[in-house]
């Protein structure tokens, strides 16, 4: 009867009048949900939202959320403390305001609209016709205004973001002016940024904590947050004299309150035990005053990035420091992000490390997976998507691991400004069986140790390959892999118990194959371009003309060359056996990609915002 309605014009008051009733008891009833959940346990309302990031420099919008599984949804509540004429948030691939997935909180200077939206290529807004953003409610509170609203995973709408594991760039802009209509807003003029955040959260159950646990905070002293958009500051800092071993349990971030927005990760990293000791510091990591010795404390304890929470071992193993064999000195690392150049800030943000004497079964360890740190491997200029694969051999695991195997609990993933993607893939007989870890939006600004949301059992003749794609469109010459900053890494930071004397496991193209691929360019050039071999492999590189020719065969060559594997213990030593000229492991069967979960669709739901009253909204 409704839709015979619509063709009538005299009845279409009451038609909105209708949508708005219904609408209106929806949000009723959306709300008494949220109450009768807030009301059911005795928590404060506060843990319904147990992950929490401010999304702009200034703190003045504030994301809680949380994740349900058995809905396949995330729940969000925004903060905002000072609302004008409205806030658009969203997802998009990169953090890009172009073709970005929205929901929209507007008003024209009477009355308030919420609407799930998107952007196109140039930045103009468009209403979804399925509207996935749901609106559960609005309140007013002394902080501000909290809105909240629920989206799924996957809304299978191509206009829609997905949401996956791994790093999702969130975005925001600000309305500070009243606006007639959706459609008359367009993103790319408005003030606003991105935020990174890592959404789907493992449903990780906290392992019991012992008793004899005591805490150690490793924190910056009191230092004066440089008045530039990025700097990384180094502390060193150390354990008492004969300290003897004992296993961390748990670590948490302690932040400064007030510098929420400007402390974007921190690790801390334990020296080598080769050197008796490590001179103090304290400082910017970059300065000329840093002392050398420093570079040699790489030893990851703990890292953390914002958004993320308290980070838990698995019950059976801990992270051992302290005792012989292992340094008293640690280097905390802190990345002050400060793009609204905050002048005289004060902050002594850190690291607590909780840790226990009691022994637990199993020494946790950190290995890692993925390419040798030299310039064979490398990337052309300007390329979209190039691969590089980094592959850990069924002959090293076969030596090197335990008959039992070893669990992997967690994973951070590592490249430097190129990087655009990583994915760890578990391979048993040349047949894909597990993902490590995947990041599909990765970004080398957002690096978290992430607890995996199942432990992955690694045994010998098991293979582990890491892949990285990378994006070099900006740049005139090629990229190879190094330590510096516009080199290129690919690597996979696995931890893992027990510990076994492998601490890298790690390959790259054979550098016999690649003299060939130089001469073969050589060859096929017109003008003589300086291959000799007394030239530098990064100089080879740079000298090459990138035609289509020579970066498909580059291509074909890291595809089907053989690898120089690292199977080392520590530092350097290989383990005993032939690792130069290994055949590619081959894969018969690949993984099969996921299919994104459609929700049922509910019923027809006009393409049109939902009001809010908010009473009138007023610019500051």
């Amino acid at each position: 009867r409704m839709q015979n309605s619509r063709s009538k014009p005299c009845s279409c008051p009451s038609l909105k009048l209708r949508e708005v009733a219904s609408m209106y008891f929806t949000m009723v009833a959306a709300f008494l949900v949220i109450l009768v959940v807030a009301l059911q346990g005795s928590a404060p309302r506060e843990s319904h939202f147990p992950y929490k990031v401010p999304l702009d420099p200034q703190g003045l919008l504030e994301l809680s959320w949380n994740v349900s599984y058995p809905e396949q949804a995330v729940h969000f509540q925004l903060l905002i403390r000072e609302l004008q004429f409205g806030i658009l948030f969203g997802m998009s691939d990169r953090g890009e305001f172009e073709n970005a997935d929205l929901a929209v909180l507007w008003s024209d200077g009477h009355n308030s609209y919420f609407g799930d939206a998107w952007s196109d290529a140039k930045g103009q807004l468009h209403m979804d016709s399925q509207q996935d953003y749901q609106l559960l409610g609005a309140r007013r509170a002394p902080e501000g205004l909290y809105l909240l609203f629920r989206r799924a995973f996957s809304t299978c709408d191509p206009k829609d973001y997905l949401i996956e594991d791994g790093t999702v760039h969130l975005i925001y802009g600000i309305l500070e002016k009243p606006v007639h209509s959706l459609q008359a807003i367009n993103i790319s003029a408005l003030p606003g940024g991105l935020q990174r955040v890592q959404l789907l959260k493992p449903n990780v159950s906290i392992p019991e904590l012992p008793s004899d646990m005591k805490t150690m905070e490793i924190m910056a002293p009191d230092v004066i947050i440089p008045s530039q958009e990025t700097t990384y500051w180094c502390y060193m800092a150390e354990l008492p004299a004969g300290f003897p071993k004992h296993h961390i349990v748990m670590y948490e971030p302690v932040v400064t309150a007030g510098n929420e927005a400007l402390v974007h990760h921190m690790e801390v990293f334990q020296c080598a035990a080769e050197f008796d000791s490590f001179p103090h510091y304290n400082g910017p990591c970059d300065s000329k005053m840093k002392p050398e010795r420093l570079n040699y404390c790489r030893h990851v304890l703990a890292a953390w990035a914002m958004g993320a929470q308290a980070f838990y071992y698995p019950e059976e193993a801990g992270l051992a420091f302290g005792g012989p064999g292992s340094s008293r000195y640690l280097r905390l690392e802190i990345h002050y992000h400060n793009p609204l150049v905050f002048r005289g800030r004060r902050d002594s943000s850190g690291i607590r490390l909780y840790y226990t004497a009691t022994l637990r079964p199993y020494d946790a360890g950190i290995m890692e997976l993925g390419l040798v740190y030299t310039p064979v491997m490398a990337i052309p200029p300007g390329e979209e998507n190039f691969i590089l694969t980094g592959y850990c051999t069924d002959k090293c695991t076969q030596l090197a691991l335990p008959t039992a195997g070893i669990r992997i609990f967690a994973s951070q993933l590592h490249t430097h400004l190129a990087g655009r993607k990583v994915v760890t893939v578990l391979s048993r007989d040349g047949r894909e069986r597990q993902v490590v870890n995947a990041d599909g939006h990765y970004s080398p600004h957002f690096q978290e140790i992430r607890m995996l949301k199942e432990v992955v059992s690694v045994f010998p003749g098991d293979e582990l390959i890491t892949t990285c794609t990378y994006n070099t469109e900006d740049r005139s010459r090629a990229t190879v892999g190094g330590f510096g900053i516009l080199e290129e890494m690919c690597v996979n930071y696995v931890h893992y118990y027990p510990q076994t004397q492998l601490e890298l496991c790690k390959s790259a193209v054979d550098p016999g194959f690649l003299r060939r691929y130089f001469n073969l360019v050589n060859r096929f050039n017109d003008e003589e371009i300086c291959m000799c071999p007394q030239a530098s492999v990064p100089q080879q590189f740079y000298s090459i003309p990138w035609n289509t020719f020579n970066r498909d065969v580059l291509k074909s060559l890291y595809g089907f060359a053989p690898i120089s594997v690292h199977c080392n213990k520590s530092s350097a030593v290989r383990f005993p056996g032939e690792w130069e000229k290994q055949p590619l492991p081959s894969i018969t069967q690949r993984l099969p990609e996921p299919v994104p979960r459609c929700p049922p669709a509910p019923g027809p739901q006009p393409a049109a915002p939902v009001p809010l009253n908010l009473g009138q909204l007023r610019g500051h």
